[in-house]
């Protein structure tokens, strides 16, 4: 019995800090983050998010065919892949009206004390806002949702919100190859308004990793959204 209790402890615990969805921390922070958003009074909505960038292999061809869509989104940026060679993909998303916000490439940041977190992101908003132009918006996604209460009370201290995604709308395929076609019909026929889904056009290590497949996806799953009657739209700043 002890052992099984223990055991539902340590769960509970891990799921408080690394659950691809609200948990335990959300419930005692209410208006700290975002999951989802609420059906608004217009057209039925869903949000599109990209993490990882910016990638100067991927990220030009998804600006492109979100131009061409007339879609915008919202792109998680890693603070190292935002230098001079980039700087231009960043300035590109502000003038083409997508959302520019705060990313992490390692999961450890959650065990940093608040003031350290508060620390690393707010250089990484300058390091946008020096290169791209324009201020980023007040959003941060921890890479892999890992997060803590440390991690809040940080972005308590700069104002932000930690945004996630909803259940079940990311590019993870189960430890199988991330295809285009198979990924746009499972986000198309689950997404739902109000929802945000996460696709990556960048790599947490690796700057140039190669994501053709969320392009590809993109350029599929924008029509199929559509012909579901959904719009699309920019997470809130």
């Amino acid at each position: 019995m002890i052992l099984i209790v223990a055991a539902i402890g340590v769960t509970a615990l891990v799921l408080t800090h690394t659950a691809p969805a609200p948990f335990l921390l959300e419930a005692f922070r209410p208006g700290a983050s975002i999951w989802r958003l609420p059906p608004g009074p217009a057209a039925p909505t869903v949000y599109l998010t990209y993490d990882d960038g910016p990638n100067p292999e991927a990220t030009p061809q998804l600006l492109d065919v979100l131009r061409g869509e007339q879609v915008a989104a919202t792109f998680f940026l890693i603070d190292a892949h935002v230098t001079e060679e980039t700087a231009p993909l960043v300035r590109r998303m502000f003038a083409e009206g997508h959302a520019v916000a705060l990313h992490s490439n390692a999961r450890w940041l959650m065990l940093n004390g608040a003031g350290e977190i508060a620390a690393t992101l707010r250089a990484a908003a300058a390091r946008i806002e020096a290169l791209g132009g324009s201020t980023p918006c007040a959003l941060f996604r921890p890479h892999a949702g890992w997060r803590s209460a440390a991690m809040y009370g940080a972005l308590a201290q700069l104002g932000y919100r930690l945004a996630g995604w909803s259940w079940g709308l990311w590019d993870w395929n189960w430890f199988r190859a991330r295809e285009a076609e198979q990924l746009a019909a499972r986000l198309a026929r689950r997404a739902n308004d109000g929802d945000i889904i996460v696709m990556h056009d960048g790599h947490h290590l690796d700057p140039r990793a190669d994501r053709r497949y969320a392009v590809d996806a993109t350029t599929r799953l924008v029509p199929a959204l559509r012909a579901r009657g959904l719009g699309f739209g920019r997470l809130p700043c």
